[in-house]
């Protein structure tokens, strides 16, 4: 049985202030500012969240960077892991929220849940999406406008600053987890599986009685995803031959039945095609820019292969891995620090030297 989770203090504070602390950067490329910027008002449809805690997501720094090939809103208050508390609605948003729901703000932002997209489940599909922290400001300020009907509930169990980073990188390895489309008993690579994505990859594979590879480099990263669950642990930076490498983990030296790419190389994706038993699939959901999956026609069509693009999940997806991060079956391997921190953290980022999750805490 779940128990409750730590209740933070500022969860019982509904008093809204004029102003508060927001970052914000004006044009492509930065810089990155912390600064104090009025508190916006609900408008239709609209709640006023008290956001506590936010993750870091890789996507943030892409949207300042301005190095996809997606034009984002400009300026712009990054951010879409946002974990708080409701404490104002506009007209018509108690149909979904009520104040002093605990809530969170995830990339998916708000759709029109009437196109063919939306009714199918596939809502960050739809042509009329909107983003957090890409499209719309997001959850790096301490009050956010966002879509009531869009807001994730966060359940009793999880305390906000764990549940912060599931709202994007949780969420999103939970679908392409998914969209591997296995059987219990039947093994997936993951790749950068020590990774703040990987790492939540691999208990989300375990939860669902897959057997896990994990790929990724460095003692530390090894100790972490066994400890985790995975049964086998692939060093690409030690393995000369990295393809045979990840068969021979397999009993029958067949190779992996999914391989689910959270890293950001395309060389990890080319070497998937290679290791994966035939009918196997690919699971992209690393996003390295300019980069292009080289796949060999013959060998994906005699091997019969799959390769599924996993963008994030939908708002079913994030209800349901919240619930299984409540009843104890994820932990988050992150680091709080404050909100002002999040320009140094912006060039770890870009230097490769943030290992699991970054937390801030939006009151530092």
């Amino acid at each position: 049985m779940a128990t409750k989770g730590k209740i933070d203090p500022r969860e019982r504070d509904m008093n809204v202030p004029k102003e508060q602390t927001v970052a914000i950067f004006r044009q492509k490329g930065g810089p990155l500012s912390v600064e104090k910027a009025p508190v916006q008002k609900p408008q239709k449809g609209e709640a006023l969240v008290h956001v506590i805690y936010s993750g870091v997501c890789h996507t943030d720094l892409h949207a300042m960077l301005g190095d996809w090939p997606l034009d984002n809103k400009l300026p712009l208050i990054g951010g879409h892991e946002g974990a708080g508390v409701v404490v104002q609605l506009g007209p018509g948003a108690d149909e979904y929220v009520k104040v002093g729901d605990r809530v969170g703000i995830k990339w998916l932002a708000d759709s029109c849940l009437k196109c063919d997209q939306c009714r199918r489940g596939h809502e960050p599909n739809c042509s009329q999406a909107q983003c957090s922290g890409f499209t719309m400001d997001g959850s790096f300020q301490q009050y956010a406008i966002a879509s009531a009907r869009h807001l994730t509930p966060i359940p009793d169990s999880l305390d906000l600053e764990t549940a912060s980073p599931l709202l994007c990188a949780g969420v999103t390895v939970y679908r392409a987890v998914k969209e591997a489309r296995l059987t219990p008993g039947e093994t997936v690579a993951i790749v950068g599986a020590g990774g703040g994505l990987g790492h939540l990859a691999v208990q989300y594979a375990v939860n669902a009685g897959y057997r896990v590879i994990a790929i990724d480099s460095g003692a530390e990263k090894e100790k972490l995803a066994r400890s985790l669950g995975a049964e086998a642990f692939v060093d690409f930076a030690k393995e000369k031959d990295l393809v045979q490498a990840v068969k021979d983990t397999t009993a029958d030296k067949q190779g992996p039945s999914a391989a689910i790419v959270a890293a950001s190389g395309g060389k990890a994706y080319e070497q998937a095609l290679d290791y994966l038993r035939p009918r196997g699939t690919l699971v992209a959901v690393g996003l390295p820019p300019d980069t292009n999956i080289q796949a060999n026609v013959f060998f994906t069509v005699f091997k019969a292969l799959h390769i599924v693009g996993s963008y994030v999940g939908n708002r079913q997806d994030a209800i349901e891995s919240l619930d299984i991060a409540g009843r104890g079956k994820v932990k988050v391997i992150h680091k709080t620090v404050g909100l002002s921190s999040l320009p140094d953290i912006y060039d770890q980022m870009h230097a490769g030297k943030i290992a699991g999750r970054i937390v801030l805490d939006l009151d530092k």
